[in-house]
């Protein structure tokens, strides 16, 4: 098959690129990424060496771009977006352009090209907040949409846009809402890389607020086998919720990073609170896990220790990131711009 990915050089995108590349050694692969500071073709360079990967340069929301690209695919898989919840505190018209306008264009491109499969990739955010008091409650194929942030609101909008396409005209499309990914050539801006630069260095991890808020937590690989699995078992129209029932709050996720580095509790230090931060997700995966044949292979801890060895195996793919992290999102700052930087719930 021709299997398209955008933003495949993104976190999510190079992983599912990578595994594309080794579990479909005969498909070719195409990715279309606009290498934003968030976006780096060194994921992807040994694929692109390797002959297995080609790579297209170009802005999702650019129509010729993206129907130049899908020309002839069998497969997309749509995963370029804005992801930063802080960065669209800030400023959310990159979000609204991206997200919404990119998905837009993604699935006008579809449409008109006739393509055989199309995959959305979708977040629980979209879904707001649940009580951090009531563990029994979940979200599940029922659960109404209830954004509470700009970043949300527009992976809400593209997720609509998606439903739209395929009741209104047919388009073949699927979609997965999934939980807080974590591994390998994932940006130091959010909270697991940005731990772990900060204790590689010896410093203090930064912890928003009580440190209380609740996610849900997939290794990503388990999320690209996930992805794998909709690829060949999903139906057109349906949504797949993608989790590892692996809830944990981050000062738990912190305080597991802090016993791989064997540091103790003086290294986190509470900053200041996001505005409208949500409290807590959790997935129901139950009804994705048995339409797709489908199980994460690693429990949070075990992801974890994968991930501090790939970061510390790989300094020279994530040092060049930092300087991109504001120096607000850092310990040792918790300053009136701490809020906007210590980490995204995404």
């Amino acid at each position: 098959m021709r299997v398209v990915v955008t933003g495949g050089a993104g976190f999510i995108g190079a992983n599912l690129l990578h595994h594309w590349a080794r579990e479909h050694p005969s498909d070719e692969i195409v990715t279309l990424d606009l290498l934003t500071y968030a976006g780096h073709r060194s994921s992807v360079h040994d694929l692109e060496e390797a002959g297995r990967l080609t790579f297209v340069q170009g802005n999702v929301a650019d129509r010729e771009s993206v129907e130049r690209t899908f020309r002839g695919a069998d497969l997309v898989f749509h995963l370029a977006a804005e992801s930063h919840v802080d960065r669209s505190i800030d400023d959310p018209s990159p979000f609204l352009t991206t997200n919404v306008v990119g998905t837009f264009t993604v699935l006008e491109a579809a449409r008109r090209l006739d393509i055989p499969r199309t995959h959305v990739v979708s977040t629980d955010e979209v879904f707001g907040s649940l009580p951090l008091e009531d563990r029994g409650r979940r979200f599940g194929p029922g659960t109404p949409y209830a954004p509470r942030n700009p970043y949300a609101a527009s992976k809400a909008a593209a997720d609509h846009l998606a439903r739209a396409y395929h009741n209104t005209y047919g388009l073949a499309v699927t979609l997965s809402n999934c939980g807080n990914n974590y591994g390998p050539f994932q940006h130091p801006e959010k909270l697991i890389p940005l731990a772990i630069a900060r204790l590689d260095a010896g410093k203090k991890v930064p912890v928003y607020g009580d440190g209380k808020n609740v996610r849900d937590w997939i290794y990503v690989e388990d999320h690209c086998s996930a992805l794998d699995a909709i690829s060949k078992r999903g139906r057109p129209g349906e949504t797949y919720l993608l989790g590892a029932e692996e809830e944990r709050s981050n000062l738990e996720v912190v305080r597991a990073l802090l016993r791989e580095f064997g540091r103790s509790e003086d290294a986190i230090e509470f900053v200041p609170d996001r505005p409208g931060h949500d409290r807590r997700y959790a997935i129901e995966a139950g009804p994705a896990r048995e339409a797709l044949g489908w199980r994460p292979s690693l429990n949070l801890e075990e992801g974890l220790r994968a991930t501090v060895r790939w970061y510390r195996e790989h300094r020279d793919w994530w040092e060049p990131l930092i300087h991109q992290v504001p120096s607000s999102r850092g310990p040792g700052t918790a300053s009136s711009g701490a809020r906007k930087g210590a980490r995204s719930s995404a």
